[in-house]
């Protein structure tokens, strides 16, 4: 008798933990921390090069007025409260918690906000670098109420794709950046998508094993790897985690802008320069 025939299963790969090679809890100015600049841990991370962590109400923050960006997109997300946002291309409203503010300034605008009603507003407010044939582009402000944020399992994909969840927001590139609530004692795993080197988590609350710990207010880089991220909570934690392929160009900064060449800067401080004149003109400065 023929012996039937059983398949030799590959043995399972063994995988290390992703190492941190660099942590910051960045520099705290009153109620917003900046935990990445340009001119910084974002020449490391791009895309990925500002993000602000802001815990604020009326009183400590009573808004920002009016200022100007080019060459870059702003994402913003609340955990928590509201705030106000207005732009230069006509853009106005009020950002709940669990929404997306999407503004990509692309060859100039300006915009500023500030609180809204509820008290204390809390979360993060990333920039993302634009690739050459995006960063001269239109104006684009896209709000994502919170039922209209991708979910996947404890993450709101708010771009990119991840597990079966994928945002309605265009990525400039290939690129994830969620925002992820876990309980204490919860596990979750983060896979990015091939050729996203780059990866970062920082947490508003709470604490991680990712192995290592991370706790509230820390920006924590990994190293360049695909490996997976397996994350465990200490503590009821809310944070965000960055993933994407490398920008592969220089970052040319202004004041407010950055782009990837002296010429396309200098077009970019150009049209903010309009603007400006005619904010000045229509009183609004």
């Amino acid at each position: 008798m023929t012996e039937a025939y059983a398949p030799q299963l590959p043995a399972p790969i063994a995988t290390r933990p992703r190492t941190i090679v660099r942590r910051t809890r960045g520099n705290r100015h009153g109620p917003v921390t900046r935990l990445m600049s340009p001119g910084d841990l974002g020449q490391l991370l791009k895309p990925f090069v500002f993000l602000d962590l802001f815990d604020m109400d009326t009183a400590s923050f009573p808004g920002i007025g009016l200022h100007p960006h080019s060459g870059i997109a702003t994402v913003t997300y609340l955990f928590e409260g509201a705030i106000r946002y207005e732009d230069t291309a006509g853009a106005t409203g009020v950002l709940p918690a669990g929404g997306v503010e999407w503004f990509k300034a692309g060859h100039g605008a300006w915009h500023g906000g500030g609180p809204g009603d509820t008290g204390r507003s809390r979360g993060f407010q990333l920039w993302l670098a634009l690739p050459p044939e995006q960063e001269l582009g239109p104006v684009e402000n896209i709000v994502l109420a919170p039922d209209a944020v991708a979910p996947d399992g404890p993450a709101r994909v708010l771009v990119g794709t991840h597990g079966g969840a994928t945002s309605s927001l265009t990525a400039p590139a290939s690129l994830n950046y969620l925002a992820v609530r876990l309980r204490a004692g919860e596990s979750w795993r983060y896979q990015q998508a091939i050729g996203h080197t780059v990866c970062w988590v920082a947490l508003s609350t709470g604490r991680l094993r990712v192995p290592e710990r991370v706790e509230a207010g820390e920006l924590a880089i990994f190293e360049p790897s695909n490996d997976a991220i397996d994350v465990d909570a200490e503590a009821d934690a809310e944070f965000m985690l960055g993933s994407a392929v490398a920008h592969p160009h220089d970052l040319v900064l202004g004041q407010y802008s950055v782009h990837t060449s002296a010429a396309t800067l200098r077009a970019g401080e150009q049209r903010i320069r309009e603007i400006h004149r005619r904010l000045q003109t229509e009183g609004r400065l």
